[in-house]
């Protein structure tokens, strides 16, 4: 594994700390692994374009909520307006 994509994975896994996997289990886990998908694409050297971690998520929350229309995903706002 090269260096960058274990960079990549590590922040990754750092933003996901950011993303919790309760209190409806289901819709949480499914966004979290949509979410380490896109984010792992949206910084790989063949992405299209550049996103940040908060557009990459609100992009996963927006697909999610026709399949889950009752459900508030929840996420750490504040980390991510901060991160962009």
């Amino acid at each position: 594994m090269t260096n960058k994509r274990k960079e990549m994975q590590e922040r990754v896994k750092e933003e996901l700390e950011h993303i919790p996997d309760w209190p409806d289990p289901d819709p949480q886990k499914e966004l979290r692994m949509i979410y380490n998908i896109r984010r792992m694409h949206s910084l790989g050297k063949k992405a299209t374009s550049k996103q940040t971690a908060k557009e990459v998520l609100m992009e996963c929350i927006s697909d999610l909520q026709p399949k889950y229309p009752d459900h508030q995903f929840k996420y750490e706002e504040d980390f991510f307006n901060k991160c962009g």
